[in-house]
């Protein structure tokens, strides 16, 4: 039991609020799985309007290109769904990784001054 208990100080020479990083972080989190949920019902909703105009005749008489056309319209808009998850994802990792680097680094010069 030689663990050394670091006081939870608060430094006072920090420009940044660490609890409202924190809930930055979350919201962050939060969004990005919305985004996700949102597009994801896009494309189940267009695929299938798609496939529904095509059994109810609405595309009679088009050519595969046309086909291929109307369904790479329908599944384009949910690939940017999947790049703003992405986005915020890496946002809310960031903010955390500074956080990381900012606190190892104050550690780092508090020891090295012991």
């Amino acid at each position: 039991m030689t663990e050394t208990k670091e006081t939870s100080q608060k430094f006072l020479g920090t420009y940044f609020d660490l609890d409202a990083v924190h809930r930055i972080v979350r919201v962050t989190e939060i969004f990005s799985w919305i985004v996700v949920v949102v597009y994801g019902a896009q494309l189940l909703l267009s695929v299938g309007v798609f496939f529904l105009q095509i059994a109810r005749g609405y595309m009679v008489g088009l050519g595969f290109t046309d086909y291929a056309q109307q369904f790479l319209w329908a599944v384009e808009a949910p690939f940017r769904g999947v790049l703003y998850f992405v986005i915020l994802q890496a946002v809310g990792k960031g903010l955390l990784i500074l956080l990381d680097m900012e606190d190892n680094t104050r550690r780092a010069a508090l020891r090295a001054t012991k």
